[in-house]
Order: structure tokens, then sequence, then C-alpha cells
């Protein structure tokens, strides 16, 4: 095995390595799951009707793509500022770690809305979880959107994964408008952000994980 071939494959196993990875493969099964989605804003009695008998698989996707990710975004988050800390960028450690934080708790709570929404048959109740997790979604990726502007900043990473980053805090702040005026029209324009940022957090694990010198761990 050459260097270069080892150093990248240790990159892979690395933990911010894994949970890159895990967060995209996590979110990729869980957009597998065949599950309705009611608009944006939609009446608790359309929100009802679309998710009567999909309880489970409404639980499993919000497990998959808001509960798992929780914690992969906590952990790059934690990873990212560590890393910035080393190589001489604490302000932009100290944002990424504040916002990520923040977001990877907003997704917890949206997990658990969600599943209770899954189990959910009063109108009422189904609006206010529906809207409540909409309006979540909104104020999270604003938070991500500030924490893939913080690695935008951290010249030691990789030229493309800063641009990435930059190119993610633009469209996922787009998106987060969206969501946060349930703005049922505009709802297309979150899937350019949604790519980008399974791209991001992929490559700031894996990224991370091969430029982290391993006596600093």
């Amino acid at each position: 095995m050459t260097p270069a071939r080892g150093v990248r494959r240790r990159a892979w196993l690395t933990v911010p390595g894994l949970t890159g990875i895990g967060y995209t493969l996590s979110w990729a099964a869980g957009l597998a799951v065949p599950v309705p989605s009611p608009p944006l804003g939609a009446p608790g009695a359309e929100v009802v009707a679309a998710l009567a008998g999909h309880g489970p698989a409404v639980a499993a996707q919000f497990a998959l793509t808001e509960g798992l990710p929780a914690i992969g975004i906590a952990v790059i988050s934690v990873a990212l500022a560590r890393f910035a800390r080393r190589r001489g960028a604490p302000a932009a450690g100290r944002l990424a770690l504040g916002s990520g934080l923040v977001a990877a708790a907003i997704s917890a709570v949206q997990a658990v809305l969600g599943m209770v929404l899954a189990a959910t048959t009063a109108p009422g109740a189904a609006y206010l979880l529906s809207a409540s997790v909409d309006r979540l979604d909104g104020v999270k990726m604003l938070a991500l959107a500030v924490l893939a502007a913080a690695a935008a900043a951290i010249t030691a990473l990789p030229r493309w994964l800063r641009w990435t980053g930059a190119a993610l805090a633009v469209a996922i702040t787009g998106s987060g408008l969206v969501y946060l005026l349930l703005a049922a029209s505009l709802a297309a324009a979150a899937g350019p952000a949604l790519v980008l940022l399974l791209a991001f957090m992929a490559g700031c694990g894996i990224m991370i994980g091969m430029r982290t010198d391993p006596r600093d761990r």
C-alpha cells in the first residue's frame, strides 16, 4: 500500500470520516422511505389524511433524516472546531461549533416532534406539529448556513470544500427562509441546498480525518 493510499484509507476510518459518510447515507435512506409529504403550511386535516396509515414509515423517516443526522452534525461541528483551532482559525472554529450545536439540537427536537406527529390524528395538533417541524427546519438551515460559512473561512481546508461551503451557505439561507415563511410554492428550491449539504458534511468529515495529525487525536 502506498503512503498516499494509506492516508486516504485512514481518513475514511476516522470518527469524522465515518460520521460524514454516515450522515449522507442516513439521509439517503430516509429519503428512500415511501412517505407522503404534505405541502408546507398544509391544513391539519390534509396532514392527517396524507399521513394516515403511514405512522411507522413517517417515524422511521424522521429518525433517519433528523434523529441520526443530529448526532452527525454535532460530531462534525466539534471536529471542525478542533481542526480550525489547531490550524490558527479559532474564531471560525467557535462559530462552527456554536452554529453546529444549535443545528444539532434543533434536528433532535424535530425528530421527536416528527415521531409525535406520526401518531397524531387530531387535525389541530397535526397542523401545529407539522408547522413547528417546518419552521424549525428553517431555523436549522440558517444555523447550518453559518456553519458552512465558517468552514469556508478555514484556509486549511481544501479549496473545493471551502467553495462548497460558500455555495451551501447561500443556497441553504434561501431554503431556510422558504421554510420559515412556509412558502410552499418555493419549496422546490431546497433541493440544491440538500445536495450541497450532503456533499459538505461528507467532505468535511473525510478531509478533517485526512488533514489531522494523528498525534493531535
